[in-house]
């Protein structure tokens, strides 16, 4: 006969399910005995299962929920910067964040023993991986993006350089409204007279500083990435670019057209100053003309012939 311990443990499926069946039959509106009857279906049931299941130790779980709230917050972030693209000035501190607490389960924070290795428990303890595959994506997006290029070394702010574009990006779209306010007058529904005018200092300095910094970013930089700029800075030129052009329909006179022009007319008169000195230097020779001698006529040799005949 088996011990009563035995009977016991051999009915603890049994007698969870009847508590489940208990706390699900009493619906949504469950009294506190019910839902103590239903804990404690839980714990039974996961007590009865063979090979319980180990948790994370309290210092892993925090970390985790951690990076769960940095991923959450950085997610947001890009979703709400994706247009107009915003990313690298206003989420690098999220993503700097995020790179810390990933750093953190990596460095395997907590119990040192290897069963309950933060590190191994959290980032390679299943084949899907979700943590890397979270901070994999996230680091991807951010080098696609090269928001490096638009910040400090730490990556605590803004580079001078991008705060200057900034400012006369700003000014830029200000002059652009405060003109379109201040035009009353308007003869055509795509006249952009003032616009023009009394932007194009303005939208001139911009477009220099722009091409300077891909000039200084081109020298500088071996990365794949190394030919653009960071996505905020790129994005903002981008639209100032098509209001200036498509919008207002403003000419930028190029820097290269003088040169352009010069070469060209060069080349254009080349042929005929070579001609003309050709025909200035050469020296004319004179014709010789030789007379070939005309065969006889028909009736002289008639002639000579009755004559002898």
């Amino acid at each position: 006969m088996a011990p009563p311990w035995c009977l016991c443990w051999a009915l603890l499926p049994a007698l969870a399910l009847a508590l489940l069946g208990l706390a699900a039959a009493a619906g949504p509106r469950q009294t506190p005995a019910l839902e103590l009857a239903q804990e404690l279906a839980e714990e039974l049931w996961s007590a009865g299962l063979p090979g319980d299941l180990p948790e994370l130790e309290p210092e892993c779980r925090s970390l985790l929920a951690a990076f769960a709230e940095g991923s959450a917050a950085l997610t947001g972030c890009l979703g709400r910067r994706a247009r107009p693209v915003r990313l690298c000035q206003g989420c690098h501190g999220h993503y700097r964040r995020l790179l810390a607490q990933y750093d953190s389960i990596a460095r395997a924070v907590g119990n040192s023993s290897e069963s309950h290795n933060c590190a191994k428990s959290i980032l390679t303890s299943d084949r899907l991986q979700i943590v890397v595959t979270l901070s994999e994506f996230f680091n991807e997006t951010w080098e696609a993006a090269n928001c490096a290029n638009c910040l400090k070394n730490n990556s605590e702010g803004l580079s001078n350089s991008t705060e200057e574009f900034l400012d006369l990006f700003n000014k830029s779209l200000t002059c652009f409204e405060h003109n379109l306010q201040e035009q009353t007058i308007d003869l055509s529904p795509n006249n952009y007279t003032e616009v023009c005018k009394n932007c194009n200092d303005t939208y001139t300095k911009l477009n220099d500083l722009y091409n300077h910094l891909q000039r200084m970013n081109r020298q500088g930089g071996e990365s794949a990435h190394s030919a653009h700029l960071c996505i905020d800075v790129e994005d903002a030129m981008n639209i100032t670019r098509k209001l200036w052009s498509r919008t207002f329909n403003c000419s930028f006179p190029c820097s290269d057209t003088v040169p352009v022009i010069a070469v060209s007319s060069f080349i254009l008169f080349l042929p005929i100053v070579f001609y003309l000195s050709s025909f200035l230097h050469s020296k004319q020779k004179k014709r010789i003309l030789i007379l070939p001698k005309r065969i006889q006529s028909n009736a002289n040799l008639v002639n000579i012939q009755e004559k002898y005949s």
